[in-house]
């Protein structure tokens, strides 16, 4: 029972944050929006102590571990052994941050998070230094 209420949440929030889209201006992906609401719901119920399976909020959890790599991986710009090796920790820690708060390891989670940031910044920061490099090659090109 609790699949089927866990699957018109992700269509009855879908569906909303497609309908506020609309008008707002904001751009949020509404089936990542969907799944990560639903989670975060089901999350707070089990740690309510609400007899929640783990297996649903894992599955979404792991989800939208992969969802936000793949985002970001949308703003990289630099060389692909950089995005691969990052690609690799972030779902890997992300995975470990997910397993982290399904099982109240408070002290772990804050580690994975914290990883998951520094290396998240660490990214984008190469990221904009390698583009900026594009850029600045391609005014040169395009100069005389």
């Amino acid at each position: 029972m609790i699949i089927l209420a866990t699957l018109i949440s992700i269509l009855g929030v879908t569906a909303l944050v497609w309908l506020a889209s609309r008008f707002l201006p904001l751009t949020v992906c509404p089936i990542c929006a969907g799944v990560f609401l639903t989670w975060v719901g089901l999350l707070v119920a089990y740690l309510l102590d609400y007899p929640i399976p783990q297996l649903i909020p894992a599955l979404l959890m792991g989800g939208s571990v992969v969802g936000v790599t793949s985002l970001m991986e949308k703003r990289f710009t630099g060389p692909a052994g950089t995005l691969l090796t990052w690609k690799t920790f972030f779902i890997v820690a992300g995975f470990l941050a997910a397993y982290a708060v399904l099982e109240r390891l408070w002290g772990v989670f804050v580690g994975a998070a914290a990883f998951l940031i520094v290396i998240s910044f660490v990214l984008l920061m190469s990221s904009n230094r390698a583009g900026a490099a594009v850029d600045i090659e391609k005014q040169m090109k395009d100069c005389c």
